[in-house]
């Protein structure tokens, strides 16, 4: 026994360094895969397009939000009201993946023959049902076949919306193939959006395609702005030009508002920081709503006069505001972005 003992030991010790090499090399595909996971995270964004798919909800949103997923993207889904109404879980799935919803009617009808009257009603009760099943109250709106007038666009802007056409049609509508849509969504510059449809196999089955096609150039999908409706960062900034370097800034903050009281003709907002004494929080409004008062904090603002950045003084890590509606009575500030330091 005694002559065996230290062989058995041996054999102890080289078990123990193999099980070490093992786990190291467990441990470092870990890694591997963990950096893997997630390419976009590296991806460098010199510019941004904004996806967006009319039509929906439809049998087969779920599909589509798992294709944008596994890609990595982000779209704007323009949904017709009584899709939303008769289907408020894929409503819902959507904000859940991380997409942004606007209002395309009600019923997709021919709106620019509605009075104006009707035309009120019709968005009003889309924006209603959309903001009924996901808590949010859309922000831009995409007339039906693109058809427009003066009096559309004012009502939607009474409505605390924005117009937004597109650049790119991908044709998917139209019968399109895969092929055709990649290379229909390849003309895509930065800042412009392109026009896809739910619902619809090929285009699905395009995303990869259009999704690599993307990073090659350095692009990358992003929010459409409700105050230019030109595309811009998820955190609705804009990228430097000619690819140049974003300007510094400090770590990330999260910056909370709400409505606390509400007149006739005003509202007051809120904002609560967290995550930073000092900082910088972006807030956009939406025209022809103007901020008449703040507390606080030291406000700027850019030449449209709706996009207001403000920063602390020292007052603590709750600011706020009063907005003059001047007829607009549905829209409320969005929050952008929240910088410390």
């Amino acid at each position: 026994m005694s002559k065996l003992f230290p062989r058995t030991a041996l054999w102890s010790r080289r078990l123990r360094a193999a099980l070490a090499v093992l786990a190291t090399a467990v441990a470092m595909c870990g890694v591997v895969l963990a950096a893997t996971s997630t390419p976009s995270s590296a991806a460098t964004c010199n510019g941004y397009v904004g996806l967006t798919f009319d039509d929906g909800p439809t049998g087969s949103t779920s599909a589509l939000l798992n294709v944008l997923r596994s890609n990595g993207a982000r779209a704007t889904m323009f949904n017709v009201g009584q899709n939303v109404q008769n289907n408020r879980s894929a409503a819902q799935a959507q904000v859940a993946a991380g997409m942004w919803v606007g209002n395309h009617s009600w019923n997709h009808a021919h709106m620019t023959s509605m009075s104006q009257a009707q035309m009120q009603s019709d968005l009003s009760q889309t924006s209603s049902a959309i903001q009924s099943a996901t808590g949010i109250r859309p922000q831009l709106f995409r007339p039906p076949y693109g058809e427009t007038n003066s009096t559309l666009q004012s009502v939607a802007s009474s409505l605390g919306m924005r117009q937004v056409i597109w650049d790119v049609d991908s044709q998917d509508w139209n019968g399109a193939s895969v092929s055709q849509i990649v290379a229909n969504a390849s003309r895509l510059q930065a800042g412009q959006v392109i026009l896809m449809h739910d619902g619809i196999q090929n285009t699905r089955d395009a995303i990869p395609q259009i999704m690599a096609n993307l990073t090659s150039r350095n692009l990358c999908p992003g929010m459409i702005s409700p105050s230019t409706g030109r595309a811009v960062a998820p955190d609705g900034t804009t990228p430097p030009p000619d690819g140049g370097t974003p300007p510094p800034t400090g770590g990330a903050c999260t910056a909370t508002a709400s409505t606390t009281n509400v007149w006739g003709d005003r509202y007051n907002t809120s904002v609560t920081v967290s995550g930073a004494s000092t900082w910088t929080v972006v807030v956009a409004i939406t025209a022809p709503q103007r901020v008449s008062t703040i507390w606080n904090g030291t406000a700027t603002w850019d030449s449209s006069g709706t996009v207001m950045t403000m920063r602390s003084n020292g007052s603590g890590n709750t600011f706020g505001f009063t907005t003059m509606t001047n007829g607009n009575s549905g829209a409320r500030p969005q929050i952008r972005s929240c910088t410390a330091g």
